[in-house]
């Protein structure tokens, strides 16, 4: 595909809306979300959707090793051109969605730092998939919709609180770096994006015994989150004697914090496990 510099010193591409790409053109917004990752030399990152380039020429000179995940095979060919004379630059043609980034860790000693401009219309799924790697990962640094950051990092009682931020929140620190408006891209989106920081945690602050239940109990009490723990949770409470629970089931999933709903699921487990 042939393909031109604008005047905004980025390769012209028709952003493809089954993608859900946005580009970042906005060269101040891009050196602050340089500055929020620092990276170093020796360090090893990983890049999801790189799209023109925008952030990764910044990554490549810090020094340190860098793969690329795209799944535009337009992009491709510009990326090439742009980046693989450095040392240390690899990319790969694949979904991010079912990408083993297993296959780029060297060693445990050495974590995988992770940033990306996740699109909107599949960052969610994205981000649990990575969650389910991120023994792999140092920290993830994403560019999401504001939105969808709010639900990372709030709280009991907040109105975006949900199953998203109690299993990141579970596995990570969350930081709420700083916003970013859509005059920053092209095509401008119709909603504020936000820069996010996970940081998994070294070892888990309330250790879930047995995770896969955890998970379950989560993702149920927040499907109608309207409903009160004893209506949600009715599937499993219906296998046990839910009188010996000692939480209030009469509550709402909002109004749980995360070691609360790791309580819940550890004597749900200790009840239904054989």
């Amino acid at each position: 595909m042939s393909s031109k510099r604008s005047d905004n010193g980025f390769f012209q591409h028709q952003a493809r809306k089954r993608f859900g790409q946005n580009f970042l053109v906005d060269h101040g917004i891009i050196r602050q979300i340089v500055r929020a990752i620092g990276p170093q030399s020796g360090e090893h990152l990983v890049e999801i959707g790189p799209g023109q380039g925008a952030i990764t020429s910044s990554l490549i000179e810090s020094g340190a090793r860098l793969d690329v995940i795209e799944l535009d095979r337009d992009l491709i060919p510009m990326l090439r051109v742009q980046f693989e004379q450095h040392a240390g630059f690899r990319i790969h043609e694949a979904d991010a969605l079912s990408f083993d980034f297993s296959t780029l860790a060297d060693n445990e000693d050495t974590k995988l730092r992770v940033v990306g401009n996740l699109p909107y219309n599949i960052s969610t799924p994205l981000i649990f998939h990575l969650l389910a790697h991120r023994h792999l990962f140092q920290d993830m640094h994403f560019m999401l919709q504001k939105e969808v950051v709010l639900r990372l990092a709030s709280g009991p009682g907040d109105k975006n609180y949900g199953r998203l931020g109690v299993m990141a929140q579970y596995y990570c620190d969350i930081e709420d770096l700083f916003d970013v408006p859509p005059e920053c891209f092209r095509p401008a989106p119709k909603v504020m994006s936000a820069i996010v920081r996970l940081t998994p945690h070294a070892q888990l602050r309330w250790p879930a015994n047995n995770e896969a239940r955890f998970a379950e109990v989560v993702k149920l009490a927040f499907q109608q989150r309207r409903k009160t723990l004893r209506n949600a949770l009715k599937p499993l409470l219906e296998q046990m004697d839910a009188q010996t629970l000692d939480v209030d089931l009469s509550l709402r999933a909002e109004q749980l914090k995360v070691p609360d709903f790791v309580h819940l699921a550890n004597q749900i487990e200790a009840h239904l496990s054989p």
